[in-house]
């Protein structure tokens, strides 16, 4: 397998806004940094985007993906579209098998690095909506209740039942609509008699009957059918089916996780391997697009100051400054 001799500071895998962020960073403190993304990033599947800072009429993801490559090159960055294949330590050095976006399949080559900044998101589990993908970019489809609860005002709302806390997502969007209601996702219902009295003070609905399939109406708008045969209708849908955190290269290496297979990181973003980060939704925390770039911005700092100093080289002197100092 081809391998260059030279070592990057920083190996960053994954360019959703985290890591295109962190290596904008690395990029102005001059750190020599290879950034590869797949192209899974959640924030290309977002139409628009009202709640992070600076886009006071909302930003799209694939517009803010963009803006921020376009950034990364200014200070000559960029983004090499593949995968991560493999990730491990040797020599002291991280190494990682790299395959190009369209290769073949043993079209690998190996970069190294001192350090490895894991910004690789989570990937949802189970959307039973047909054409999800279309329902998401339509609006009718939402991942994240804190991300858009202000913008399905008043709208009839949905949700689906979640493994943890099966009524907190639920309870949460009443504080945006008086129309919201709870379906139970499995074949019997989890809900204890304290969550049925929660959902019951807030007037939430609640379907024990099991939700077996969302379709789109002629507007686009989700149907609910359950298995009593009933067929509910509703202006949006929160699936809320779970998520894995894409952590497989970091826990191979023997990063500890958490529920979902979240990496543990410190406040740096550290996780348990000596000069393995990680940061955004692979990690344990918030879900958010400005906590990824605020994250981002904290590990990438840490990082540089952690690694040997990057001196800068002095200007040469030009023929006229030498004649006169002379």
């Amino acid at each position: 397998m081809p391998s260059s001799p030279h070592v990057h500071d920083t190996l960053i895998i994954g360019g959703g806004p985290g890591g295109l962020t962190a290596a904008i960073y690395l990029r102005r403190f001059t750190r020599n940094v290879a950034l590869v993304d797949k192209g899974n990033s959640r924030l290309r599947l977002i139409p628009v985007s009202h709640n992070y800072p600076g886009f006071p009429e909302g930003v799209s993801g694939p517009t803010l993906l963009g803006n921020l490559t376009v950034q990364l090159q200014r200070y000559g960055g960029s983004v090499m579209a593949g995968e991560i294949l493999d990730l491990r330590i040797e020599d002291g050095l991280f190494v990682a098998d790299y395959r190009p976006e369209d290769a073949a399949d043993d079209a690998v080559t190996q970069l190294r690095a001192l350090t490895v900044l894991l910004a690789t998101g989570v990937a949802d589990v189970g959307l039973p909506v047909e054409h999800w993908r279309e329902a998401v970019a339509f609006g009718s489809l939402r991942l994240c209740p804190v991300c858009d609860g202000f913008d399905v005002m008043d709208k009839r709302i949905a949700v689906a039942t979640a493994e943890v806390n099966p009524v907190g997502h639920a309870l949460f969007m009443r504080t945006f609509s008086a129309d919201v209601t709870l379906f139970e996702r499995g074949p019997a219902s989890i809900l204890t008699d304290e969550d049925r009295r929660q959902l019951d003070a807030a007037g939430v609905r609640y379907i024990d009957s099991p939700l077996l399939s969302v379709t789109l109406d002629a507007s686009m708008k989700p149907v609910l059918h359950t298995a009593d045969g009933a067929d509910h209708a509703a202006d949006v849908f929160y699936p809320m089916l779970g998520e894995h955190a894409r952590s497989t290269l970091a826990a191979k290496l023997g990063a500890e996780t958490a529920h979902c297979e979240e990496l543990v990181v410190d406040i740096h973003g550290a996780t348990t391997v000596p000069g393995l980060y990680a940061i955004g939704d692979v990690t344990v925390g918030l879900n958010q697009i400005a906590v990824a770039t605020g994250q981002a911005a904290r590990a990438a700092t840490h990082i540089h100051n952690r690694l040997p100093p990057a001196l800068r080289p002095p200007m040469a002197a030009s023929p006229l400054a030498l004649h006169r100092a002379a």
